[in-house]
């Protein structure tokens, strides 16, 4: 997925789709283990996926850190 259309999911949303991340990663390093993985680009393209969710998931933590702080 791309960045804009992780960004228009909800926060419940972003969850479910860092978990299934996180779980093909799982099963991609388990084929790659186990010599049956026959693209090994996969991995460092779920690997990217992560990051840009986790990434997403930060800045709207921390829009909701300073939208609730009152200003200097």
């Amino acid at each position: 997925m791309q960045a804009r259309e992780l960004r228009n999911l909800s926060d419940a949303d972003l969850a479910a789709q860092l978990d299934n991340a996180y779980k093909e990663l799982f099963n991609l390093r388990f084929r790659l283990a186990t010599l049956q993985l026959t693209n090994h680009r996969e991995l460092p393209r779920v690997k990217r996926t992560v990051a840009r969710i986790r990434t997403i998931m930060r800045e709207r933590e921390l829009a909701r850190q300073y939208a609730g702080s009152p200003q200097a």
